[in-house]
């Protein structure tokens, strides 16, 4: 028999050659998908979800009480609701509400009661209550556990995360859009017009650091979308670097041991323990970037909900180390082999369609690059040209795997809803939208307290445009840090990242960004204490 410490060393020598070994076998599997356009996806998207979620989640109020997914509803209002004190109910009534899935349309038995206070509460099949509307306009909807997943009040829509996590989103009169992550984090972005094509911007405010990313326009069946433009594109033999796989395999260190967020998913994900090429190592990087912005947000929220309580029973934020930890169930943790692996094939796809458009690039004559101002008023985009019709990325045949990048609250077939957070994995199962523009997927990865892998839900086909957009923005930050790690850590050196700017990705950023996501949360504070207290039960 092994001696523990001979057999610890098999271990650590055994497991990273099966981790390398995999990887291998992927890369030799076949060659990376391209993005070539699906002629048979069908379907009317929406207005485009990134620059106006005002029509994001439309098709979401026929399942829940008539208030749609990030829409303008009842703007201007004010929050007058009485608090607190006896609710007794005065009026019941039943009726049928038609709940729409698939392209096909079911019915959902659902009792209304009107309570002495004005709000009214909807209950579902089961019994359980699936949303209440206060007097004010204000209304909850709410989880199969009781939990509110969503609020929509006065032009915000705020979506609560399993792990607590809020996002807010705010459409405002010019077209321009407020999503705060709370903590003073989030982005504000416009559209505008540039050379005759439309763009929107974003002004991204994370951790005290202000940046830009560009997206432009395009036309789909009479609906606007829009695609990330890159900030600059890297030089064909950095591509080739980081599209082949390494001679060795490469030992690296994250230097995750200590960190808050790394202890608390621990059930949920772990990194290769080696690498055969850098479409693994970047997939690690976007998927502990996504799990460290659900961390951030889950901290942010917890500190908010701190503030609000009574000063002598405030609890405090979680500590920054493993004691934070959630529970981690015995076996292998939620993202599987096959998922992450899924999630490298998308990226080596992307990596492969990042190169190609680059080349493009180079071979026409490029002027110095510029940004584009920031309008202090953005026009409504109404129409595009012709040449700018395309098929959202997110149908194309080589995009089936989706990382959630911010908090998202979906309808379930009970009339309640599940939430999504930054991080959770969805696989696309459909090839076009439904009559709702909302796509099937299939919940791949889940975390604990979100809605279940393996679970089916139909997401607006803008959300699976914005995850895509994001993870293409994770994709060229992970490259520029692999081009500074190269060389160092155990990693292989690399030919000159050669990064050159795009004309079309440059913009400044908004003045008023910073201020616009502390107002907003302001607001949101007050909807939240009234939706919470309408939602307790009786």
């Amino acid at each position: 028999m092994l001696s523990r410490a001979l057999f610890t060393a098999a271990l650590l020598f055994v497991v990273p050659a099966l981790a390398s070994g995999q990887q291998e076998k992927a890369f030799a599997k076949e060659p990376a998908r391209t993005a070539a356009p699906d002629k048979n996806a069908g379907g009317a998207p929406h207005n485009n979800g990134n620059a106006a979620h005002a029509t994001a989640h439309a098709s979401h109020a026929n399942t829940k009480a008539s208030a749609p997914h990030h829409s303008a509803a009842n703007s201007n209002g004010t929050h007058n609701a009485p608090r607190g004190g006896a609710i007794t109910h005065t009026v019941t009534t039943t009726h049928t509400t038609g709940i729409v899935h698939d392209g096909g349309e079911r019915t959902e038995s659902v009792r209304t009661v009107t309570r002495t206070d004005g709000s009214r509460a909807e209950y579902g099949r089961s019994g359980h209550m699936t949303s209440v509307t206060t007097r004010s306009g204000v209304t909850a909807h709410l989880g199969a556990n009781g939990h509110v997943t969503s609020i929509h009040a006065h032009g915000m829509i705020i979506s609560h995360g399993g792990n607590g996590s809020r996002t807010y989103v705010s459409e405002r009169p010019d077209h321009s859009r407020v999503v705060g992550y709370g903590g003073g984090r989030g982005y504000v972005e416009r559209p505008y017009m540039r050379d005759g094509h439309p763009y929107m911007n974003r002004t991204y405010v994370y951790g005290g650091r202000t940046y830009v990313s560009v997206y432009r326009g395009y036309g789909w069946r009479g609906h606007y979308y829009y695609g990330y433009v890159p900030h600059y594109y890297y030089g064909p033999r950095f591509y080739g670097y980081a599209y082949a796989p390494w001679r060795e395999r490469v030992y690296y260190g994250w230097g995750w041991r200590h960190a808050g967020w790394y202890g608390y998913y621990g059930y949920y994900f772990a990194p290769y323990p080696v690498y055969a090429a850098p479409a693994f190592w970047l997939t690690d990087y976007l998927i502990a970037a996504n799990l460290q912005a659900a961390y951030d947000a889950r901290i942010a929220a917890d500190q908010q909900a701190a503030a609000q309580a009574a000063a002598a029973q405030a609890a405090a934020p979680p500590s920054d180390d493993q004691s934070s930890a959630a529970p981690q169930p015995a076996g292998q943790v939620v993202l599987t082999p096959e998922v992450k692996q899924a999630i490298a094939d998308e990226v080596k796809a992307e990596l492969q369609a990042e190169r190609d458009a680059a080349a493009a690039q180079s071979a026409q004559p490029q002027g110095e690059a510029q940004p584009a101002p920031a309008p202090p008023q953005a026009p409504g985009i109404t129409s595009a040209s012709p040449a700018d019709e395309q098929m959202p990325d997110a149908l194309k045949p080589a995009v089936r795997t989706f990382i959630v990048s911010t908090t998202l609250s979906e309808p379930t077939p009970d009339g309640s809803e599940c939430s999504l957070t930054s991080g959770d994995v969805l696989t696309r199962i459909a090839d076009a939208p439904d009559r709702n523009d909302a796509v099937a997927v299939l919940v791949s990865a889940g975390q604990q307290n979100d809605c279940a892998p393996g679970t089916q839900l139909h997401v607006q086909l803008s959300d699976l445009e914005d995850m895509h957009n994001h993870f293409r923005e994770q994709i060229d930050d992970g490259l520029g840090k692999l081009a500074d790690n190269a060389g160092k850590n155990g990693m292989p050196g690399s030919p000159p990242a050669d990064a050159k700017p795009t004309p079309d990705g440059q913009a400044q950023p908004d003045a008023t960004a910073a201020n616009d996501l502390q107002q907003q949360q302001q607001s949101a504070a007050d909807t939240e204490a009234e939706a919470q207290s309408a939602s307790k039960p009786e």
